[in-house]
C-alpha cells in the first residue's frame, strides 16, 4: 500500500516520535508499505512520521545514488528506535530536500560521520559507523523522529527567504504526482 506523504504544516512532522516494539501492529506490512511508498515517490528515505505515524521508525534505499557515490551501493536499511550515539567534530554541506517539502533544495551542514545504534527489521540490535552521504542521509530522516525538518537547519537569512515559499507548499501550492496530505491548519 502506498502513504500519501504528509507536507510541512502538519503537525506530525513536528512531534516527537515514540519507541515501539515488535508487538506493534502489523509492523512488517508497514515497513513494506514504508518501502512501497517511499520508492513510488521517487525518494531515497522515508521516516514514520513522513506518513502520520508518530513512531521511531525511518528506511532508507541509497542504492539510486551509488553512481555518483560508489559507497551507497547497496546501502538499504530499516532503522528501528534509532539513536544516534556518537557525531563527528568535522561536517560537510550537501544540498538536501523532502517529500514532506516538495520543490525546495538547500544546502545543509551536517557531521560527517557518525555512529547509530538502531534495530532492525527483525528487531535485532545492529550499530554502525557511517560516514559521508551514508552518514548525512541517516540524519536528516533521524531528525524527522526528533520533529526537525532540513529547513530547521539552514541559515536565518535563507529561512527568511524561504518563508513565503513554504506558507505556499503548506497550503498546496506544488507540484508532485506522489499522493499526500496538507497540514490540518490549512484545512
Amino acid at each position: 500500500m502506498i502513504f500519501p506523504i504528509h507536507i510541512i504544516g502538519s503537525s506530525v512532522l513536528r512531534k516527537k516520535t515514540i519507541e515501539i516494539d515488535s508487538n506493534y501492529p502489523d509492523i512488517q506490512k508497514f515497513i513494506s508499505d514504508m518501502y512501497e511508498t517511499m520508492y513510488s515517490s521517487d525518494g531515497v528515505g522515508l521516516a514514520a512520521p513522513q506518513v502520520g505515524k508518530a513512531i521511531r521508525l525511518f528506511v532508507i534505499d541509497a542504492s539510486p545514488m551509488a553512481e555518483d557515490e560508489p559507497e551507497l551501493e547497496g546501502f538499504k536499511r530499516t532503522f528501528i528506535n534509532a539513536h544516534i550515539i556518537e557525531k563527528s567534530e568535522d561536517k560537510i554541506r550537501s544540498e538536501e530536500g523532502c517529500l514532506s517539502i516538495p520543490d525546495v533544495r538547500e544546502d545543509v551542514l551536517r557531521h560527517s560521520s557518525l555512529t547509530i545504534e538502531y534495530l532492525d527489521e527483525n528487531f535485532e540490535k545492529q550499530t554502525e559507523e557511517l560516514s559521508g552521504m551514508a552518514a548525512v542521509i541517516i540524519q536528516h530522516e533521524y531528525d524527522h523522529l526528533d520533529g526537525v525538518l532540513f529547513t530547521d537547519k539552514v541559515s536565518p537569512l535563507r529561512k527568511k527567504f524561504l518563508k513565503r515559499r513554504l506558507t505556499a507548499i503548506a497550503k498546496g501550492n506544488f507540484r508532485k504526482k506522489y499522493k499526500f496530505i496538507l497540514g490540518e491548519k490549512f484545512r
